[in-house]
């Protein structure tokens, strides 16, 4: 696990602070277009993966695996830390595979709340604007590195809440409804961490590595034939066993 662990040192607050202050407002566009040029030029993606879970400010649980993504609408997530579990979207249903449990939960991609999540967008036209109103630089949050940028996403459906929180001087972290932040690489535009935030205090962080860029993905990556004995659930996927993905806000139970 020490390799995962060395993708959570923080960088200072000052120093991370210092390099937001020297990005003009106007260059805020210039960063969004290089991180959606970078990934949309790929038709499949690669990258290893640490997923935690908070419950203000406290973490709950991580898991660590590999992340597979291709175009259009397709996403593997191999979980191999706590536990061996399997996510995958195929274009048409999500299938979330628990091997301890014998079980596999499947639900039409489309009605799945994974498909809302920022994370579709590597698996799709990689438009930003698609779920951002508005994107804004985010002084507050520490940096996984000290070059990266963070950008608040305004989910769009909240622009009214967001513009009225700014007018009376409250800052973006402390909007108690759902946000996102995207920290990049402006020089690369290389994604290095997803943290989502919904009300009271809930968040889900996914922090990447080692990005792959166009690696030989075949079909059958995508594909999920449930293994003989294994019983298939129809349904909504958020149940305290699955991950982020089937209920991208409520965190499983602590593991001891």
């Amino acid at each position: 696990m020490n390799r995962w662990l060395t993708l959570g040192i923080f960088f200072g607050f000052a120093c991370y602070s210092s390099a937001v202050a020297n990005v003009p407002p106007r260059d805020v566009r210039s960063i969004v277009e290089r991180f959606e040029r970078t990934y949309r030029s790929s038709r499949t993606l690669q990258a290893t993966f640490l997923q935690r879970y908070m419950d203000n400010g406290r973490e709950v649980r991580s898991e660590a695996g590999v992340a597979y993504f291709a175009r259009p609408g397709k996403m593997r997530w191999e979980y191999d830390s706590p536990e061996h579990n399997l996510y995958v979207i195929d274009g048409k249903w999500s299938w979330f595979y628990v091997p301890e449990d014998h079980t596999v939960t499947r639900i039409r991609a489309k009605e799945s709340s994974d498909w809302r999540t920022p994370l579709a967008l590597l698996a799709g036209e990689m438009k930003v604007s698609r779920i951002c109103a508005h994107v804004e630089l985010d002084s507050s949050l520490h940096a996984l590195d000290s070059e990266n940028i963070a950008l608040r996403c305004v989910v769009r459906g909240r622009e009214t809440s967001a513009s009225a929180n700014r007018r009376e001087g409250i800052p973006a972290s402390d909007d108690q409804g759902a946000g996102v932040v995207f920290e990049v690489n402006p020089a690369t535009g290389e994604l290095s961490r997803v943290l989502v935030s919904d009300p009271g205090g809930v968040q889900i962080e996914f922090r990447f590595a080692n990005w792959q860029f166009d690696p030989p993905l075949g079909a059958a990556k995508f594909r999920f034939e449930p293994p003989k004995g294994v019983a298939i659930v129809d349904g909504d996927l958020a149940t305290p066993r699955t991950n982020s993905f089937a209920a991208p806000l409520s965190p499983p139970s602590e593991v001891n």
